[in-house]
């Protein structure tokens, strides 16, 4: 088994603290820390569930669900990849429009997953929407940055420094082709690929709209 986890962008260093960043990787770690505490109940509480959403109820857990997780990998995985490209892009954005742009783009990878499967009554939830769509702006504003990867292969382990036009174009055609192959058993309770895609988008298309005019 093989892959590549960013650790942070090498060709560039923010000129001060990502206070953004930090306080929503604090803010998710809080909320899984509540559904360790509260149980199943609070997690279907909050979470997405289509099929509620189609019928116009539960319209606030398209905000809460993107800050909880399935699992400890699950919430793990989702902060590493945001620590690597979210300060880069506060600092690009400016805090508060970084702040509101991360919100809309989980907003509109969950949306995106709802109207995949809006019988569905799966549960949706993970931050995972919100950061597809800052690495869709990463990728648009810094492609030709470093990235200091760690890649691995069973056993073998390296660190190298990968473009981040190679790296989060492999990671969206990935996210692309598993959307296919669960398109028709997307009520199994799969990994909800459509509402990365969703969220890879919106960053693509307007990330850049977002950025400061001075930077």
């Amino acid at each position: 088994m093989g892959g590549m986890i960013p650790l942070g962008d090498a060709s560039r260093r923010s000129a001060r603290w990502p206070a953004v960043t930090v306080l929503l990787i604090a803010a998710n770690a809080y909320v899984f820390f509540l559904e360790l505490t509260n149980g199943e109940q609070f997690v279907y509480g909050h979470s997405v569930i289509p099929a509620r959403i189609a019928a116009g109820h539960g319209w606030g857990t398209i905000l809460t669900a993107m800050f909880m997780h399935a699992s400890w990998s699950h919430i793990i995985g989702n902060m590493i990849f945001f620590w690597a490209f979210g300060p880069a892009m506060e600092e690009a954005m400016g805090r508060f429009r970084f702040l509101a742009f991360y919100l809309v783009g989980g907003v509109v990878a969950m949306t995106a997953q709802v109207m995949a499967a809006p019988m569905s009554r799966v549960p949706n939830l993970g931050a995972s929407g919100a950061i597809a769509a800052v690495m869709g702006a990463f990728l648009v504003t810094y492609p030709r940055d470093r990235i200091r990867t760690l890649l691995f292969l069973f056993f073998f382990f390296r660190i190298a420094f990968v473009p981040a036009a190679l790296l989060i174009g492999f990671w969206f055609l990935t996210q692309l082709f598993s959307a296919g192959a669960v398109a028709g058993t997307v009520q199994s309770g799969r990994v909800a690929y459509l509402a990365h895609i969703g969220g890879f988008l919106f960053g693509v298309l307007t990330g850049r709209l977002w950025r400061r005019s001075t930077p």
